[in-house]
């Protein structure tokens, strides 16, 4: 036997072997050197003549799944899915509902030879097992029983679907009644006139492309996506920002954020109370350090001299704590952003933040609030709200320049400060002051 009848017989043998394997890869090159695959044509592994079809059986992985979880009487019980699908399981199905109603990717469907493909329940829990767990996605395969390419189909379109269809109302600007809640809130804590916290939190990139590194990667050495959050004491996310790189701070963020916006252009609630005898047109967001002093931006004291200015930071790094508090929340219920993200294109990862977002507003909403401490009652005396129209262009302006304003700043600080002292002298009590 010549030496070409040699090279035959072993290349035929590699693909016997490759063939009997579950090495897809090892297939493919094999077939390429016999010529079995043409480099012109796409590369579908499921054409290549010998390669190997993994008989799943997708009606068997649905079953034991509706029998574990979503039969009358489930094989684990209710503490049992909220602890694994993050939330209650009514709230599961309606979030299940509406993404198969609004995406036909989610039906089940027949294929060419009549057999069944995979539900809608396989379909969306595969995809919140990657976003629960943070997993990789062939992980849910052997229970599922779900492919890895379809996996992360289902997590793109599940996340996109959740966005489109429950975003309106989940990730909504507060409305006037939502307003009238937090400044109630703020003012039963010792905080008239605030509309919650405001905070950045980094979302580490592992596969953002080598051209895009520098750009991503800021104080942390690694490249990160930044989201801006406004959370109120109930966790509720009324304002979230995703998409600057990791290498811009809080102050970059905020002037390229749209949280003034509505306020600058006269369409939002407008807000009016009263502060130790000052009057106030504009709500006001607790902060830390970094952020400007602004007319909207309550910030603590560093290293504040007198028991009013001990007691008034401490006060507000307590209640400043709500939007880490949030994070802290929403990163322990979705681990898939509190691990470094493996997806390739910064669109995914926009479409995947605001899902969580939207998924915790609506856990928040179920699980229901502490409202034992908060007095409606009086609201309509308290609080003003009214609509103003939409301004001209030096009324824009005008607008911007009070946002910005440093001495309303300073003078809501004073004022904040004496408030506290006088009225909510035992609210903090657990506060030491020397």
């Amino acid at each position: 036997m010549d030496s070409e009848d040699e090279f035959d017989t072993f290349v035929q043998n590699e693909i016997l072997e490759s063939s009997s394997s579950d090495n897809g890869d090892d297939l493919y090159t094999a077939a390429h050197i016999v010529g079995e695959v043409n480099d012109n044509e796409p590369n579908r592994r499921g054409s290549i003549e010998g390669h190997r079809v993994l008989d799943r059986d997708r009606q068997s992985g649905h079953s034991r799944l509706f029998q574990d979880y979503f039969s009358d009487d489930p094989t684990y019980g209710p503490d049992h899915f909220r602890r694994r699908f993050r939330m209650r399981r009514h709230v599961f199905v309606r979030i299940m509902n509406a993404v198969e109603e609004h995406d036909d990717y989610f039906v089940q469907k027949r294929n060419a030879a009549g057999t069944l493909g995979l539900s809608c329940l396989q379909k969306v829990v595969a995809a919140f097992r990657m976003i629960a767990y943070g997993v990789a996605a062939d992980a849910t395969d052997d229970y599922v029983r779900i492919g890895e390419s379809t996996t992360l189909e289902s997590l793109r379109r599940f996340a996109t679907a959740v966005v489109e269809v429950f975003g309106p109302e989940y990730m909504r600007l507060p409305n006037e009644q939502d307003t009238a809640r937090l400044l109630a809130i703020g003012e039963s804590r010792g905080f008239p006139g605030m509309l919650g916290s405001i905070d950045c939190m980094h979302w580490t990139w592992k596969n953002c492309p080598v051209a895009w590194k520098g750009v991503f990667r800021g104080h942390k050495k690694e490249s990160t996506v930044i989201l801006e959050a406004v959370a109120s004491k109930d966790l509720w996310i009324w304002h979230a920002f995703f998409g600057m790189p990791g290498s811009h701070n809080d102050i970059n963020v905020l002037q390229r954020s749209p949280i003034f916006a509505r306020l600058a252009e006269g369409e939002g609630p407008q807000v009016i109370y009263n502060i130790n005898g000052n009057d106030y047109t504009m709500g006001y967001y607790l902060a830390d350090g970094i952020y400007p002093s602004w007319a909207t931006f309550v910030k603590t004291i560093p290293e504040p001299q007198g028991n009013k200015k001990k007691y008034f930071a401490k006060a507000q790094e307590a209640c400043r704590k709500d939007v880490e508090r949030a994070f802290g929340v929403l990163q322990a219920r979705f681990a898939i952003i509190r691990q470094p993200a493996r997806v390739w294109d910064e669109e995914t990862l926009a479409v995947i933040m605001n899902a969580c977002v939207i998924m915790h507003n609506m856990i928040v909403e179920d699980e229901g609030i502490d409202e034992d401490d908060f007095n409606y009652d009086d609201m309509g005396e308290k609080v003003k709200i009214s609509h103003a129209r939409t301004p001209e262009l030096d009324e824009f302006i005008q607008n911007y320049k009070n946002i910005q304003d440093k001495e309303t700043h300073t003078q809501l600080q004073a004022d904040l400060i004496e408030h506290l002292w006088q009225h909510h002298p035992d609210l903090y009590k657990n506060i030491i002051v020397e």
